[in-house]
């Protein structure tokens, strides 16, 4: 009889999981926005919670952030840093009352910033100095941070986890090759790390053939039982964890 009940409520254990799959979530970053409005308004009629990373440095900044914000879409500083140039940009050997002149009139070129991203920044966010700087000015400010891992030397996101600063790293690159066959290849790459990882971020730019692509597929993805969501979602389901590629046991490296 026991034997019975417990072979019953393992049955009912195993259909219970197999009616429940983990969910699968994936975040959507646009970077480069400002410099075209008509092509970067094909970006807030992407559906779901598209985020997007307007640069300070372009003639549409303030006015894109704020049709951004109107759509209901988060909007992120996407900011400059060496080696990208510009009045605003980063570089290693300014000093910190420079990189807080150039940080300020950035926020303010792109209103309604809820954080920021770096825009390449292979050299800058090698700075640990400097990134411990940025997080604790980030926390004062109560913005977030997404870390585009331009190179494997960043340290940036470990010096976000440090603090508990409200953080989470980009995982795929949709559109360093300029093809709709890549940019789908890479789309596929992601859905399949999302599977195996449980979330997955991606960036990408408003380029005609990825638009296209996600236009094209992002309709598709709800019926493979895939989530979209916003970035402060995937900070919060990540919990400021570092995945298998940024890190060990969920430290940044």
């Amino acid at each position: 009889m026991r034997l019975r009940l417990l072979l019953g409520l393992l049955c009912c254990l195993a259909g219970a999981v197999h009616a429940a799959p983990a969910k699968t979530y994936l975040t959507l970053i646009i970077d480069d926005l400002g410099q075209n409005l008509p092509r970067d308004r094909r970006v807030l009629a992407l559906p779901g919670p598209v985020v997007t990373a307007v640069m300070p440095d372009t003639p549409h900044a303030a006015e894109f952030a704020r049709e951004a914000h109107r759509a209901g879409k988060t909007v992120i500083l996407h900011m400059p840093m060496d080696p990208a140039s510009g009045p605003f940009a980063w570089h290693p050997e300014l000093s910190i009352d420079e990189l807080q002149k150039r940080l300020d009139a950035a926020f303010k070129a792109v209103p309604y910033s809820a954080g920021l991203n770096n825009h390449m920044g292979s050299r800058m966010t090698a700075q640990q100095p400097a990134m411990a700087w940025l997080m604790a000015e980030l926390q004062r400010r109560h913005k977030l941070f997404v870390d585009s891992r331009t190179s494997a030397q960043t340290v940036a996101a470990a010096e976000a986890q440090k603090i508990g600063l409200a953080s989470v790293s980009r995982d795929v690159f949709l559109d360093d090759e300029r093809t709709e066959a890549a940019i789908s290849s890479q789309l596929q790459v992601a859905i399949r790390l999302a599977h195996k990882q449980g979330s997955a971020v991606l960036i990408g730019h408003p380029y005609p053939q990825t638009l296209a692509v996600l236009e094209r597929e992002l309709p598709k993805l709800k019926a493979q039982g895939i989530e979209w969501i916003d970035i402060k979602q995937m900070i919060s389901l990540r919990s400021n964890k570092a995945m298998a590629g940024h890190g060990k046991d969920g430290v940044y490296r």
